[in-house]
């Protein structure tokens, strides 16, 4: 389950932290706090042992039951749980606390888009020696590639937000529409809503990063390659250039709500049908629960409308890893808290409180499997939640400076959205802005 805040891909981080640690992605050592590889898990067990105290940054709620349970099994170790802010605002202490050396936590979590900043500023741990790689299968694919690149393990996987549908089932059956399967059909029920009722849309959209590069990997688009500080951004490949096609239609003739997600107005329009599907992560029906509640039998999950008929491909939108700092005091510890919320006991309690698992044990269990949601009319959604986990590609990669590229987001892309602008156009300038940003920040883009 995640927060109100970090549901959103992230807006923006405080420029002057990103350049920091873009600086530091490109040759600065000054926030390496230890060489990775100097501890093992004879070394993580002699630690928990001998105790001590582990400080965790998160805004996660299913980890205070996690750290009760951790602090039961090893009495010796205190774990002081810190909400130190939601996304962008946690990103950006803790950044400020890696540059000056002190004052970083020994855990963090971090949104898997975000990761890749931390780790090309070598401001992560590298996990592997810890013991990480016994885990290698543990994780579905989408969150396991986001945390691991060649041998080096970054963080662990802590949940995962695979795509599904979510309809609004008295709203279709009112106007007699069926459930899309491609998004062709998504376009056609959407002229068919708005139609039979010009207050109701199919869905709301006033663009957002995160949902745009989500359908993007979905239609199997690789808009952005990295190896390393060699960066490339194209936004013209097949997969992009198929979603910006068919949203343009959406566009054009006004079908989507212009109202903004998590806004009151948005919880009314999903509450009375005036916006009649969201298409999102699988961490969606607790807040569906508490959000619109009024609603609750009038809506239903299916999986995701495919770019081509008969597919079966999904994506991930959200999810977040825990992460050890470099400069973190007791890494052992760190290590072992973070193996302990990620696997195991530690990740079925926190699929138990409203999570949704990373794991494949979980994911694959008969409990989870079977669990009826009283809010979908007893459908048991977590079967297609799992099987969109089980098709996501898994060679999508984000930006080393992704949170950057995100804040710029509705200054470029935003504008196919309230001027003439189409969204070719506005991919296009967000490729150029970040071209241009990758390249002032020392990284070698587009060569």
């Amino acid at each position: 389950m995640r927060t109100h805040s970090s549901l959103r891909l992230l807006g923006a981080v405080a420029v002057a932290s990103t350049i920091a640690l873009t600086a530091t992605a490109c040759g600065s050592d000054a926030a390496d706090g230890g060489s990775a590889g100097t501890s093992g898990p004879k070394e993580v067990a002699a630690a928990l042992e001998k105790g001590g105290k582990v400080t965790v940054w998160a805004w996660e709620p299913t980890l205070k039951k996690v750290a009760e349970d951790f602090e039961q099994k090893y009495p010796k170790v205190d774990v002081e749980l810190v909400n130190a802010g939601t996304g962008d605002k946690q990103y950006t202490a803790l950044q400020n606390a890696i540059a000056a050396g002190s004052g970083a936590p020994d855990v963090a979590q971090v949104e898997y888009y975000a990761l890749g900043q931390f780790t090309i500023g070598k401001s992560v741990e590298d996990l592997a020696p810890y013991g990480a790689t016994k885990h290698a299968t543990s994780f579905t694919s989408g969150p396991w590639n986001a945390v691991h690149q060649d041998d080096a393990i970054y963080a662990l996987p802590m949940d995962s937000g695979p795509m599904a549908f979510f309809y609004n089932k008295k709203v279709f059956d009112k106007h007699h529409i069926k459930v899309p399967t491609t998004w062709d059909e998504y376009v056609e029920a959407a002229r068919a809503l708005h139609k039979a009722d010009p207050k109701v849309f199919i869905a709301n959209d006033t663009g957002d990063a995160g949902a745009t590069t989500s359908l993007i990997w979905q239609a199997g688009g690789h808009p952005y390659k990295t190896d390393g500080t060699d960066v490339k951004i194209d936004f013209t490949d097949d997969g992009s250039k198929t979603y910006a096609a068919t949203w343009q239609k959406l566009l054009d003739e006004k079908l989507l709500s212009p109202v903004n997600p998590w806004s009151d107005a948005w919880y009314k329009g999903l509450a009375d049908g005036s916006i009649a599907t969201l298409t999102t992560g699988a961490w969606m029906p607790a807040n569906f629960a508490s959000g619109v509640a009024s609603a609750s039998g009038d809506w239903r999950v299916a999986p995701l409308p495919q770019w081509k008929k008969g597919g079966k491909a999904s994506a991930e939108n959200g999810g977040s890893s825990l992460a050890v700092p470099k400069v973190a005091k007791n890494k052992e510890l760190a290590y072992a808290f973070a193996e302990f919320a990620t696997t195991g006991t530690g990740a079925s309690s926190r699929v138990a409180q409203g999570a949704f698992p990373a794991t494949r044990a979980d994911l694959e269990s008969k409990a989870f499997l079977d669990t009826e949601f009283p809010y979908f009319g007893g459908q048991k959604a977590n079967q297609i939640f799992a099987e969109s986990a089980a098709n996501v590609g898994s060679d999508w990669q984000y930006l080393p400076y992704q949170v950057y590229a995100n804040s710029i987001f509705n200054d470029t892309v935003g504008k196919a959205y309230v001027s003439p602008t189409k969204l070719s156009e506005g991919l296009k300038a967000w490729q150029d802005a970040s071209v241009k940003y990758g390249k002032d920040q020392g990284f070698t883009v587009n060569k």
